[in-house]
């Protein structure tokens, strides 16, 4: 992966590096902390001995940190080392469900709010006493929650402006449901990052035989919301895109969402080309099976499935279901969100890790110097179009 800015590290660190994993995001914390080791240990800078590159390089920058509670349910954060004047990342995975506690003697599975609390409490323990708080919140807390029909709360924009308040300089989360969330804290640091490279990396990965032209590859938005995410893919690739317009029925409510009536297709041909299909989350999973189903039926060949966060609420099942019966060809989704080991071990799923990207944004923003590349990945994702056409490794 190229680096963001030349010699970017050559630069002051803006503080003394420090990363708080919260346990719903331990792996990937200690995936994270790993690439930084590394990288830095084999760096040489000519001040790197002042007083300036203190503690730049170590063998862990994992800040010792927990949330114990009481037999009430009740929590509390801690800190267990110094951080004053340290330049803090911590890491939140809100939808580990995997994670419980005991309340009154029972075993009780975390919730996104839970986690929220505990992040809450681990920057009350920090005290103001770091020099620069960072959020790195993979799935946005409450992101499908960002806009109002009739009377409901604004969860995400209320978490948002909590966090500020309460000393958080940059907020940085991927692929979030709805980016002008961010209107809700314009004066602050909030960045919304893409997985498009990484996925188009395992794609060519998985897939020798894929033709990257418009009359054998189409990208596929399966509903209004994925349909940025998919010209985008579909620019960078230079295919055509496909979209299916959802039809609900808004006189009921069924699992708090209105129930899906019917899917229609707007775009051209599909008939022997492969699909990819893009969009930040799978939930319960029936819109995605949907859309492959009705792709098949219209003689579509390989179907890839492409998904920042894979949270399979109604299981796995389906997924099973569907690949048996050839409606898809390859599931990927990232390590952003916890995976239970029957999903690393289905025979058609792919891990993207994110880890050394989130580990190259740290070590960007620790030395204070421009994401920007990092965050719009075109010359990254022609790069490797370029390789997979030469059949140069990707």
């Amino acid at each position: 992966m190229p680096q963001p800015t030349e010699n970017y590290f050559d630069s002051l660190p803006y503080g003394r590096l420090g990363i708080i994993p919260l346990k719903s995001c331990i792996n990937l914390g200690n995936k994270v902390n790993d690439y930084l080791v590394e990288w830095r240990s084999k760096r040489e800078h000519e001040n790197r001995h002042s007083l300036a590159f203190d503690g730049y390089e170590r063998d862990s920058y994992i800040i010792s940190a927990e949330n114990p509670r009481f037999g009430s349910g009740e929590a509390k954060g801690v800190i267990n080392e110094s951080v004053r004047g340290d330049d803090l990342y911590i890491l939140v995975d809100v939808c580990n469900y995997s994670l419980t506690y005991s309340l009154f003697g029972k075993r009780n599975h975390m919730s996104p709010d839970d986690h929220f609390q505990d992040l809450k409490r681990i920057i009350a323990s920090i005290g103001g006493k770091a020099r620069r708080v960072n959020v790195i919140m993979p799935y946005l807390y409450e992101s499908r929650q960002t806009k109002r029909n009739g009377r409901e709360s604004l969860d995400c924009a209320i978490a948002l402006k909590e966090l500020i308040s309460m000393g958080v300089d940059n907020i940085l989360t991927f692929d979030a449901h709805d980016p002008r969330i961010q209107n809700a804290i314009p004066l602050n640091g909030f960045e919304s990052m893409r997985s498009s490279y990484q996925f188009i990396k395992n794609i060519f990965r998985c897939a020798d035989n894929l033709s990257l032209d418009p009359e054998h590859l189409m990208i596929i938005s399966p509903d209004e919301g994925a349909m940025e995410r998919a010209i985008y893919l579909a620019n960078n690739l230079g295919v055509d895109m496909g979209m299916f317009y959802t039809r609900r029925d808004y006189s009921r409510i069924v699992e708090g969402r209105n129930p899906i009536v019917d899917h229609e297709f707007l775009g051209s041909d599909v008939a022997g080309k492969d699909m990819i299909i893009i969009d930040d989350m799978i939930s319960s999973g029936d819109t995605m099976i949907s859309t492959c189903q009705m792709l098949k039926e219209q003689k579509a060949r390989n179907i890839y499935i492409c998904s920042t966060f894979g949270l399979f609420t109604s299981g796995l099942e389906k997924f099973d279901k569907a690949y048996e019966k050839g409606l898809f060809t390859k599931m990927i989704t990232t390590n952003l969100v916890y995976q239970p080991d029957d999903l690393l071990a289905r025979p058609y799923y792919i891990n993207c890790d994110m880890s050394k990207y989130i580990a190259l944004i740290i070590d960007t923003l620790n030395h204070d110097a421009s994401i920007s590349p990092l965050l719009d990945p075109v010359d990254r994702i022609q790069n490797v179009i370029k390789k997979f056409k030469n059949h140069e490794p990707v």
